[in-house]
């Protein structure tokens, strides 16, 4: 227990010390040499003004995803509104695969259309209403993830939203934040507010709650915080460490670390009913659980192999088997959402990036190459993984596609930022 207690403080430490110390910066940090060339138009308006440029949130959005590029203003050779004024081969000449045009309707409504410049065809051509204009944003992402499934046949997730802590303040003036935004990092509002440290945030499968560890009361105790109507309740505050909680896919069940018994295990929690269960039972510090997409198994950290590594736990037969063996460091473990690829972070020549390992052939890849990763989590399309990590001596957000090939840094609110979660579909 004190080991445990020792590592958790250490832990703690080297985040309030890094937290005090950092901002955020927006820039895309390396783009595919596989991504495929777009053109995204700016809409034209007849009469009615957006508050949004509809063409360059699409375009940033593809950009971002590192399976697009767009192509810059520069370079458009035309500024057509409509299928109709598309000139092909005008588009072929500036090595365009795709292009997006459209327009705002004097009633404020969007118009959009994608087109197949080699195939010279329309692949979609669509409406959409705004209640009002604050609407023009989110509409501009359903835009995106739209052409984005369109043309690679995966779900878009650019209508999602991130969840992450934030802090402002040095000493003992820091004030943290529990923060949701948009995807890209736009819209953010505060859920939660406080004097003491806020982690591990965790959207339930329905995207309407988030869990937490918050220590407002000087220790560590869990909550579930509706995000509509701002009402929470305590899930777990036993004496020791309450940390680390994650939700079932059925979202009936909420999965987390304790030491109520001693050294630190993985339980499981029944959100209905409020019982516990206790899943393992070693002399090791066993902590972060993630559930298995068809919720069978669980995989969480443990040292029982006498450093940090990766093991799943099979509800049905009660048994742990260890999955990582690369490097003597392995921890946070996340799924691909096919259940077929585990994210995590590994401790490479570098120091800690993020990696993954194919379940199946046991094959390790590192993604990253900066130096002090932390808290990945996985876009529920599985194309990105967004994580905390140092650059330059600032902490920032960053995100790298699933094959390592793209990465980006996002916007958030002033003062530093830990602790990621991407949310789930939204509709």
């Amino acid at each position: 227990m004190k080991r445990y207690m020792s590592l958790w403080c250490g832990m703690l430490l080297l985040l309030l010390t890094s937290l005090a110390h950092a901002d955020l910066t927006i820039e895309i940090t390396q783009g595919s040499d596989r991504a495929t060339p777009i053109a995204v138009v700016p809409f034209a308006e007849q009469g009615a003004q957006l508050p949004t440029d509809i063409a360059s949130v699409i375009a940033n959005d593809l950009e971002r995803s590192g399976q697009f590029k767009p192509l810059s203003r520069d370079d458009l050779i035309a500024t057509p509104s409509a299928s109709s004024e598309v000139n092909y081969r005008d588009w072929r000449a500036v090595d365009a695969d795709y292009l997006v045009v459209g327009k705002v309707g004097t009633d404020g409504s969007i118009q959009y259309e994608l087109m197949d410049v080699y195939g010279q065809e329309r692949m979609l051509g669509k409406v959409i209403n705004l209640a009002s204009p604050d609407q023009s944003r989110a509409a501009a992402h359903r835009i995106s993830d739209e052409i984005f499934e369109a043309i690679t046949g995966i779900r878009g997730a650019f209508s999602t939203q991130i969840a992450y802590v934030t802090s402002q303040g040095v000493g003992e003036d820091i004030q943290y934040g529990l923060q949701v935004a948009d995807a890209d990092g736009y819209n953010s509002q505060q859920i939660l507010s406080s004097d003491e440290p806020i982690l591990s945030p965790a959207w339930s499968p329905d995207g309407q709650k988030l869990a937490y560890v918050s220590f407002e009361t000087g220790r560590p105790a869990i909550y579930i915080q509706n995000l509509a109507s701002s009402q929470r309740v305590r899930a777990s505050s036993f004496e020791g460490i309450n940390g680390a909680p994650a939700w079932s896919p059925d979202g009936r069940k909420l999965a987390m670390s304790l030491s109520k018994d001693g050294q630190p295990e993985i339980y499981v929690m029944d959100v209905g009913a409020g019982s516990f269960q206790r899943l393992t039972r070693s002399d090791a510090i066993d902590t972060e659980p993630t559930w298995a997409p068809d919720g069978k198994s669980l995989v969480f950290t443990s040292d029982r192999s006498g450093g940090p590594q990766l093991y799943r736990y099979d509800l049905a037969s009660g048994e742990a088997k260890r999955l990582t063996f690369t490097g003597n460091y392995n921890s946070r473990g996340r799924f691909s959402p096919d259940g077929e690829t585990l994210f995590m972070i590994h401790r490479g020549s570098q120091g800690f990036q993020v990696a993954k390992q194919d379940l199946e052939t046991g094959r390790l890849t590192t993604l990253t190459d900066s130096r002090a990763d932390e808290s990945p989590s996985v876009a529920p399309n599985g194309t990105m993984v967004i994580f905390a990590t140092q650059q330059g001596g600032k902490g920032v957000l960053s995100a790298v596609s699933a094959d390592g090939n793209a990465s980006f840094r996002l916007p958030a609110a002033q003062g530093d930022v830990r602790e990621p979660a991407w949310s789930p579909f939204l509709n």
